[in-house]
């Protein structure tokens, strides 16, 4: 991922800006870990999936303009390549924040982030369709793991004994395969322009997109319930802060201790769970969650670290 220091940054030494920059990465995980089971609550008010994620991404869009406003020079927002792969990163986005919640409706906060997790998989196995990267042993044993691990975590082995439905385990993995077009559309945006301005573009295609699928009675209906709040909440962690501290953390920061750090994200969102949402995980989905995360983790400090 490119990104941009600011001039400001330059002025603190190095080894404090690397520090701080960590911070920023773990506190973007924090946020969506924390995204993941304030969506859990919503829903279970009776909120849409759909409506949730619009409002998750429609107030990010609010945020990032405000970055791009302060930030505005090196854009590229007329380069046309520009355009076309940050709506692909956009796409990609708006399916990983709804997949994700309906995952978390149907089945919980916990299954649904180690599923998503599983991302860094999917970047893979589009890599090798795509001949970008080339099928090694040890890739495809990291990926046999992960495969592993979510059988355990879904019990999917145990008809309707793991508390997943098949269609939560479903969309975690499309939340996570959403999550890999996003980074792929991110990657390829990033030579033409800003990260802010891709942002922008993403989270406008986002809100495009989901604006016609969500319920319009729902949408409206946002804006004078006792729960806008709690929306409010949901946007600025889910999507308008944490998009921002993370890329501004990379500046800073190797990729493989930002592959280490994000494992905040799926420990926040499972502890959220199991504290504030009463859910709970038997022994053999505690191994299967920690197959996925630590093999996950393991394999992008691998690919960061060539």
């Amino acid at each position: 991922m490119v990104t941009r220091s600011s001039p400001q940054m330059k002025l603190i030494p190095s080894n404090k800006m690397a520090g701080l920059s960590k911070a920023f990465v773990a506190m973007a995980a924090l946020c969506w870990g924390l995204s993941g089971g304030i969506g859990g609550i919503l829903m279970a008010d009776g909120w849409d999936a759909l409506v949730v994620s619009f409002y998750r991404g429609a107030i990010g869009l609010l945020f990032v303009l405000l970055w791009l406003a302060f930030r505005p020079r090196g854009s590229g927002l007329a380069n046309r390549r520009l355009w076309f792969w940050s709506a692909i990163a956009g796409l990609g986005v708006a399916g990983n924040f709804t997949f994700y919640f309906v995952s978390i409706a149907e089945g919980s906060v916990a299954v649904a982030a180690a599923l998503m997790y599983c991302a860094p998989v999917f970047v893979y196995l589009v890599s090798f369709a795509l001949k970008l990267e080339r099928p090694t042993p040890l890739k495809w044993t990291a990926i046999a793991m992960v495969t592993l691990g979510i059988v355990l975590l879904t019990r999917i082995y145990e008809v309707g004994s793991g508390g997943v439905t098949p269609i939560g385990v479903g969309a975690g993995l499309l939340s996570g395969l959403s999550y890999a077009v996003f980074i792929f559309g991110f990657k390829y945006a990033a030579p033409h322009g800003s990260p802010q301005a891709i942002l922008v573009i993403a989270f406008a295609a986002l809100v495009t997109i989901l604006i016609g699928l969500a319920d319009a009675d729902q949408t409206v209906a946002v804006l004078s319930t006792p729960s806008w709040p709690l929306f409010v909440v949901l946007g600025v962690l889910g999507a308008g802060l944490s998009f921002i501290l993370y890329i501004v953390g990379l500046n800073h920061t190797a990729p493989a201790v930002a592959s280490v750090v994000a494992m905040v994200e799926p420990v926040t969102a499972s502890l959220f769970g199991v504290l504030v949402l009463n859910e709970s995980l038997v022994g053999i989905q505690i191994l299967g969650m920690g197959l996925i995360l630590v093999t996950v983790t393991a394999l992008s400090v691998y690919s960061s670290a060539r």
